[in-house]
């Protein structure tokens, strides 16, 4: 092995824990950037009576971040495998904390020109998380061995969950008490503080100044690719026919289309699930802003769940492939169970349902684990921009779909039909396409 001269030398013979360290960091900001995604559907309810939009209008607004996201997956994962995750993820974290404390601040121009203000925002918001994701898959491929990944992904992807459960609070009593507003200027400032710190602390394996060299010879035995970010760093052309290759692979698709059905079900509950909560359940928005923690309870320890229970089945010598599928299919199956809200009345049977639904789209939310897996090393974060490129093309088409489906029928329930049967196309992806989990090979051009 090569030497590493930035290994602390006090401990050379005691591994140390840096990645949890690491993780923590992916986790904060990934908490972050979710609550600041959804700040639109806290603040919409009170938005919607203030401009008089329609829920078609309201739509298309919720769908504002995800045009933007999507169109930069690709480029943000170009940056990644050009610039390496530390820089261009604190740019990243910076620029949308940027653009979210100016959506409040684009709040006080008159209602005329508000609306379209407001929409170009969430444009800009959605562009520069655009990194965030795969530069969170890059990590967690460069600082855990493979028996680690699962849970090290599930962990970073859960803090969707957490973001509702400590934001969603927060952000309807920031709303109730001091108008929609100043739910703007309290997280972007939060997250420009936050940019500040991850410049300060995040490195990459063999350059962190607190890492042993047993760790690291622990992560990169196990499969940990610790040279990931120095490759990045020294600038490695993009390889040409990469993208066509990614595109033309049986698995890679499977793994992208089921991710765009998985991440319908978390675009729901971003954006239409506290308006569900309001306009078909009756609850006030302060009422609804606590109300929907508690799914976001239940997806965040099924979100941990699922990574656990997968990387368990690795180490008890099971595939790499009945472990990863397994909870993704369990876990989706559970997620149907929200349809059943369409016949039910009661307000806590149904925040129970939906408790359980979510519960379930954690345990299966392991397609940032499976990218992991599976990513070409020579072009992680463009795998990553690829495969966050179709999950996120659900964040343009649920809000618009949902818009005109409740304003069709005057109700939610053709909605949680629609949200439901992406959770079954989910499970036929895995089972029926993906195949063999591995790591792709690029063909040399």
């Amino acid at each position: 092995m090569e030497d590493v001269s930035a290994v602390s030398s006090a401990g050379e013979r005691t591994r140390s824990r840096v990645r949890y360290f690491v993780l923590f960091m992916l986790f904060v900001v990934t908490t972050l950037n979710y609550a600041d995604r959804a700040t639109l559907s806290i603040t919409s309810s009170s938005m919607q009576k203030e401009l008089g939009l329609d829920p078609v209008q309201l739509g298309y607004l919720f769908s504002a971040f995800a045009w933007a996201y999507v169109a930069g997956q690709i480029p943000g994962g170009w940056l990644l495998d050009r610039f390496g995750t530390k820089t261009v993820y604190a740019w990243s974290i910076a620029l949308w904390s940027f653009f979210t404390l100016l959506q409040g601040v684009v709040g006080a121009l008159p209602v005329a020109v508000l609306a379209g203000a407001f929409f170009l925002c969430r444009l800009m918001v959605g562009f520069a998380e655009a990194p965030s994701f795969p530069g969170n898959s890059r990590l967690v491929a460069a600082w855990f061995p493979t028996a680690e990944r699962g849970t090290a992904a599930a962990i970073f992807n859960s803090s969707q969950y957490f973001a509702t459960v400590l934001f969603a609070p927060l952000m309807a009593y920031l709303t109730h008490a001091h108008g929609w507003r100043s739910v703007y200027f309290v997280m972007g400032g939060l997250g420009l503080v936050l940019a500040a710190v991850w410049l300060v602390v995040i490195h990459d394996p063999k350059s962190h100044p607190r890492i042993s060299r047993a760790e690291l010879e622990h992560i990169e035995r196990g499969g940990g690719l610790v040279s990931l970010e120095q490759k990045a760093v020294a600038k490695a052309p993009l390889q040409r026919g990469a993208l066509k290759q990614l595109l033309a692979n049986r698995m890679m698709m499977g793994i992208y289309v089921g991710q765009y059905c998985i991440t319908t079900l978390t675009y729901f509950f971003l954006t239409w699930f506290p308006v569900y909560l309001v306009q078909e359940r009756g609850m006030s928005i302060l009422k609804a802003g606590f109300v929907a923690s508690l799914p976001a309870v239940a997806g965040f320890i099924g979100g941990v769940l699922g990574g656990v229970i997968s990387d368990g089945l690795v180490r008890r010598g099971h595939s790499l492939t009945f472990a990863r599928k397994t909870p993704i299919v369990i876990g989706m199956l559970m997620s149907t169970s929200m349809v059943v809200c369409n016949y039910v009345d009661s307000q806590w049977l149904v925040v129970a349902i939906m408790s359980l639904s979510f519960f379930g789209k954690g345990v299966g939310a392991l397609g940032w684990a499976v990218m992991s897996d599976t990513a070409p090393k020579q072009v992680a974060g463009l795998s990553g921009g690829v495969f966050n490129t179709f999950g996120n093309l659900a964040g343009i088409t649920t809000p618009i779909v949902i818009g005109y489906l409740v304003k069709e029928s005057g109700s939610f329930a053709a909605a949680l039909v629609f949200v439901g049967a992406n959770a079954l196309l989910a499970i036929v992806c895995y089972l029926l396409v993906v195949g063999e989990i591995r790591r792709l090979e690029l063909k040399q051009a």
